[in-house]
């Protein structure tokens, strides 16, 4: 039966998967009418070979054969009607079984050519019919269950609208194929209407419905600055946008196309399934040549009756429920992953994160908001106050790290102006400097201070009673002393909590990685509830952090920013705030987190959790009927047609089965 990856070549058995139709087609597509025919034809052919071993004649045709060797071959209807059917239908499969057994690579079509000759051979024309009928039957069937595992993508391809309402440069407005809509584009959005590109909103408000790209099960309110995606649904006001991204890489399109590389891509159960199929294929056919041979070579002539038997076990061979059983299981639980917003990059990391022990958090835009407000500022010595706060905003307006986004936002709200800078520099781990007015300036952390400059008596005491609190602090100085103080404090997400009490009834233990001071670590740890702390860290430390917890178990690391981008990479998963964070650390990470909700991560566990149960469920139904087939054969009591349907039976059980994870 033909392989299940969205674009790959079956491992086990070297067979194209099921072609896959446009996204608008319809479900008619799918070539059906062949192998429903030849059904009907087989069918048929049974009917009139029954009929002929009863003598029965109807409309005066005598159908009975005398029989030969103990079996009783088709009259000429039914042996019409057997090869019609087998034509009409099984031509593919020949050449397919001919190719592979050409290369030395037997596969399941091969399997079935060769058992439906040899039935032919031995006058089993209505059987060979019918077995040849639903193999292609079930063929069909298992595409029809593909492109339902795969209907969520195909959603999402229709969700972004094909055109756009884009300001021309003579100021009019106009409607326009939104592949063609250039990055910069103003691109204005009426009430209700669907948001075709990636943006950020220049003027008006509303609220959009970003369920169908982050998960998010309530609108989002939108205001200037704030950003939308391509796919979603405004509601009931009406902003305009400055376009982010072109239509091919829009959020949307990056979210399609990662689950289809991911579909594409095989896990671990899966690659053992094809390498177990790749040697099990070519030991039936070694069992049924001995089951055929060595009988008729002890009686020292042919064995008809051990012939049928070693054709049963050719078809009973036939690892299409083992195939399938991984694949459709994997690529139901990411389409579903996808439909919450949890997107993740290849089917490993599915099946591996039920294993997961560990997770290590950042603690800015990962548990906390990352968008602290300025609470205390003080300039030292006899500095103008609003000089110093100036110089430190001109510094901060540059930088995108919270606490400098906070101190620049304060300036703002006070109606300072903000000096000109230049050769303005980040220093990783520390903070950011500049020339300001000629004077080269810092902002940032105790540790540059104290790397910079000489730092008063008593201050390291003024910060860590700020710290105490929970408050991050950054300083503003220069070559010679520190010329002011800024305080600001941050807040937990919502969901924060909820999701460590969540990972902790896993079985998962939390660890915080962060970059702050130890008392502002210890604040927010307390707080969100995690575990065990570990604070004061640059990229690298967190990266040697993460390394060492692999050693304890499967670890994750969840983070948004460059600075996490190490750790992601070294974590056995990596997860990325994808809504709040930096491109660096969403293409690092395993695991993107679309609206950055924290809940999510749970829910993937046990999203892995369910579909590994189910992986296990189908293997255990596929060898478990193969196993059982195999003894009936050996006792006579399996004929041909009767194997065939328990195959196409236990085919549609693991795929009803493994379609259970697109719901989850």
């Amino acid at each position: 039966m033909t392989s299940t990856s969205a674009d790959a070549v079956c491992g086990c058995c070297g067979c194209a998967p099921a072609a896959e139709p446009p996204a608008g087609d319809a479900p008619s597509a799918i070539p059906w009418r062949r192998p429903a025919a030849a059904s009907l034809l087989a069918a048929a052919a049974e009917a009139v070979e029954f009929l002929g071993e009863w003598n029965v004649r109807p409309f005066g045709v005598d159908l009975h054969v005398p029989t030969i060797g103990g079996f009783a071959p088709a009259g000429y209807l039914p042996v019409i009607l057997a090869i019609a059917a087998i034509c009409l239908c099984g031509l593919s499969t020949y050449k397919n079984g001919w190719n592979s057994l050409r290369h030395l690579k037997p596969d399941i079509e091969a399997l079935m050519a060769a058992a439906v000759t040899g039935a032919v051979v031995i006058g089993q024309y209505a059987e060979a019919a019918m077995v040849m009928a639903l193999f292609n039957l079930a063929e069909v069937i298992e595409s029809a269950c593909l492109e339902r595992a795969r209907g969520d993508i195909k959603k999402l391809l229709s969700l972004a609208p094909e055109t756009a309402t884009v300001q021309g440069p003579d100021g009019l407005w106009t409607e326009t194929d939104a592949s063609r809509v250039r990055v910069g584009s103003l691109v204005r959005v009426k009430p209700g209407e669907r948001i075709g590109l990636d943006g950020i909103v220049v003027q008006g408000r509303s609220a959009v419905n970003q369920a169908p790209v982050t998960g998010e099960s309530m609108p989002v309110e939108k205001g200037e600055g704030d950003t939308v995606f391509a796919g979603t649904v405004n509601e009931d006001g009406s902003f305009i946008f400055r376009v982010s991204a072109a239509a091919d890489d829009s959020t949307l399109t990056r979210i399609i196309r990662a689950v289809e590389e991911a579909q594409a891509a095989r896990a671990p159960v899966q690659r053992f399934v094809d390498r177990f199929a790749a040697i099990y294929t070519p030991a039936v056919f070694f069992t049924a040549a001995a089951v055929a041979a060595v009988p008729s070579l002890y009686a020292g002539a042919v064995r008809v009756d051990w012939i049928y038997t070693a054709l049963v076990i050719l078809v009973i061979g036939c690892p299409c429920a083992l195939v399938i059983s991984t694949p459709i299981s994997i690529a139901g639980g990411l389409a579903a992953a996808a439909r919450r917003g949890i997107l993740i990059k290849g089917g490993v990391f599915l099946e591996h994160g039920r294993l997961l022990k560990l997770l290590a958090l950042d603690k800015t835009g990962t548990l906390t908001r990352g968008k602290p407000k300025q609470t205390d500022f003080a300039a030292l010595g006899t500095h103008d106050a609003d000089a110093v706060f100036a110089a430190a905003a001109g510094l901060a307006d540059r930088s995108d790290h919270p606490v400098s986004r906070a101190v620049a936002e304060a300036a703002a709200a006070k109606g300072l102006a903000l000096p000109e800078v230049a050769d303005f520099t980040a220093i990783p781990g520390r903070g950011i400097s500049g020339m300001i007015d000629g004077r080269k300036l810092y902002l940032g952390n105790l540790r540059l201070a104290q790397e910079t400059t000489r730092c008063p008596a008593g201050l390291e005491q003024q910060l860590r009673a700020l710290e105490e609190q929970g408050k991050s602090t950054v300083l503003l100085l220069d070559d010679r002393e520190i010329l002011g103080l800024f305080a600001a404090a941050d807040t937990l997400k919502a969901g924060s909590i909820e999701a460590v009490e969540e990972l902790r009834q896993l079985g998962v233990k939390t660890v915080m990685l962060t970059g702050d001071n130890e008392y502002t670590a210890r604040a927010v740890a307390a707080q969100a509830r995690v575990d065990s702390v570990k604070a004061n860290l640059l990229p690298g430390d967190k990266a040697e952090a993460v390394a060492l917890l692999t050693r304890e178990g499967r670890t994750g690391m969840v983070g948004d920013g460059i600075n996490d981008a190490p750790a992601l990479a070294r974590s056995d998963i990596g997860f990325a705030m994808a809504a709040a964070g930096t491109d660096t650390a969403v293409e690092t990470a395993d695991v993107a987190l679309m609206d950055d909700d924290l809940r999510k991560i749970p829910r993937f566990i046990r999203l892995s959790k369910t579909v590994h149960a189910v992986l296990m469920q189908n293997i255990a139904a596929a060898l478990g009927v193969k196993a059982a087939f195999f003894i009936l054969a050996f006792t006579g009591l399996a004929s041909m047609w009767a194997v065939v349907f328990a195959d196409v039976g236990v085919c549609l059980l693991v795929v009803a089965n493994g379609l259970r994870t697109v719901r989850q």
